[in-house]
């Protein structure tokens, strides 16, 4: 049965395993656990950290995929009162090495499969480096530290942003913020007792670490992927009796591709897809498919959810619906349409940036959260969504969204992807350019093209060029790299 904590007298996991101890906890390659089970293998790797020489406070830093072994590291984090700094696994080992050096960890725990990105190791210059199955599990445990409350001011995660709009910053999540984050979602989202969350992002991504927070809060089964596959998913929906999904645009599209996409019978009552934004055709065609896709919108910043759809609801293209329980939306500089700089408050924002008393005093002002998204609020209280504030080209004086443009040229047939940027002009300051992927078998025809958008947009809006391209580059997370296309 689905149901949150009372004020914890220890760590949530040991507490859920208390109250639920044979309840299914976790379905991951291959592995079925209860709670009770899943409680055990962490208190063993609790030991094993311990006996590694971890105390309290130190931070521990993991590169791994997803995996059941990941899920007990974050809960042995939690146990042991470890900062956990999880690191992109799509990274280079460049960048790799300039946030470890920046986090300072303890000890990193990685799997085989990404011993690579790993910087050599260099005398008082790199932590200590554990494969995080075989060599740990080789290190007999020790009592680790008594088990106490969960310090809900204490920092729970460091997570590196993608750094589309800069170099990675640490956000620093409490385990307050986490918590908020879980029973804010619970309460907008609604439960069932039968809940069963599918898992297919990266577990150092704030989307997919929160799911697990909100399994172990809620007690309810997480099905994890160690990575996206439709044929998968759709296997574990029907199989799993999957109830709840959390998707970025890009895997959206990837399942109503794939051949077999279900449209009834299963108990999906909803697809949160966030991360980037929902292009209003690939909205309706899952929805036309029977898919209860629910728009949502967050931030590392924020501790996922911000605002989210009703589960249900029929929104408008851009609309992410209201904010959820407990959390402030605001806009600040709006201009005449109402649109300016979206900032938040509430008790998932963010402790602050790791390290970056600057970037902190910038982003958390007065008690808001400064985002750098541009969005509206309408009369009912929704959000509406457009761009990041750095995204915005202005050419001759007039700003220029481009996800509107986007959405221009996502509704023309031939188009697949879009991707809309600003190139340096000596005439216009900037200039409105765009990249795109076609459906199989289209042509572009970039006259035609530029003729669909003046019937759609005003002229300052229209890209004086179009680029055809096999892919656009996007972050772990979805989102559009559209700085990388402008040179």
């Amino acid at each position: 049965m689905a149901e949150t904590l009372p004020a914890p007298s220890g760590p949530w996991l040991v507490e859920r395993a208390r109250r639920d101890p044979e309840g299914l906890a976790l379905l991951a390659g291959g592995s079925r656990l209860c709670w009770r089970e899943l409680a055990a293998r962490v208190e063993t790797l609790a030991g094993r950290l311990a006996a590694l020489g971890l105390a309290p406070g130190d931070r521990l830093a993991v590169l791994m995929e997803p995996s059941c072994r990941l899920v007990e590291i974050i809960h042995a984090a939690q146990r042991c009162r470890l900062p956990l700094v999880l690191l992109n696994t799509r990274l280079a080992v460049s960048e790799v090495a300039v946030i470890l050096a920046h986090a300072e960890p303890t000890l990193v725990l990685y799997d085989r499969a990404h011993a690579t990105l790993l910087p050599s190791a260099r005398p008082h210059a790199s932590p200590r480096q554990i494969e995080a199955r075989h060599e740990l599990d080789a290190t007999p445990p020790i009592a680790p530290a008594a088990s106490v409350a969960v310090d809900l001011g204490a920092v729970q995660t460091i997570l590196y942003t993608s750094g589309t709009s800069g170099r990675p910053k640490g956000v620093m999540l409490t385990h307050g913020n986490h918590r908020a984050s879980a029973e804010a979602s619970r309460a907008h989202l609604g439960t069932n007792p039968d809940d069963r969350w599918l898992c297919t992002l990266p577990l150092h991504h704030v989307g997919g670490f929160s799911i697990v927070m909100r399994s172990v809060l809620e007690g309810t089964p997480l099905v994890l992927h160690e990575r996206f596959d439709a044929a998968a998913v759709w296997a574990a929906v029907r199989e799993h009796r999957i109830t709840l999904l959390s998707l970025v645009p890009t895997m959206l599209h990837r399942l109503l591709a794939h051949a077999g996409t279900p449209t009834s019978s299963t108990a999906l009552r909803g697809v949160l897809v966030g991360g980037a934004a929902l292009a209003p055709e690939l909205h309706a065609r899952a929805l036309a498919r029977g898919i209860p896709v629910v728009p949502t919108y967050g931030l590392t910043e924020a501790a996922s959810q911000v605002a989210t759809a009703a589960l249900g609801a029929t929104v408008g293209a851009g609309c992410v619906g209201g904010p959820l329980t407990g959390t402030r939306v605001r806009i600040a500089g709006a201009d005449e349409q109402g649109r300016g700089e979206v900032l938040i408050a509430g008790p998932t924002v963010m402790a602050g940036y790791f390290r970056d008393p600057g970037a902190t005093a910038t982003a958390l002002q007065d008690g808001w959260l400064h985002t750098g998204d541009i969005g509206r609020l309408d009369a009912e209280g929704r959000l509406w969504l457009f761009d990041r504030r750095t995204d915005v080209i202005i050419s001759g004086g007039e700003n220029v969204y481009p996800s509107e443009v986007e959405q221009v040229l996502l509704a023309h047939p031939a188009i697949a992807e879009a991707a809309v940027y600003g190139v340096a002009d000596p005439e216009w300051g900037w200039r409105v350019q765009a990249a795109v992927v076609l459906h199989a078998g289209c042509e572009l025809d970039e006259a035609a093209l530029r003729g669909w958008c003046r019937e759609r947009l005003s002229g300052y809006k229209i890209p004086r060029r179009v680029e055809r391209v096999a892919t656009l580059p996007r972050t772990a997370s979805g989102k559009l790299r559209r700085h990388a296309l402008a040179r």
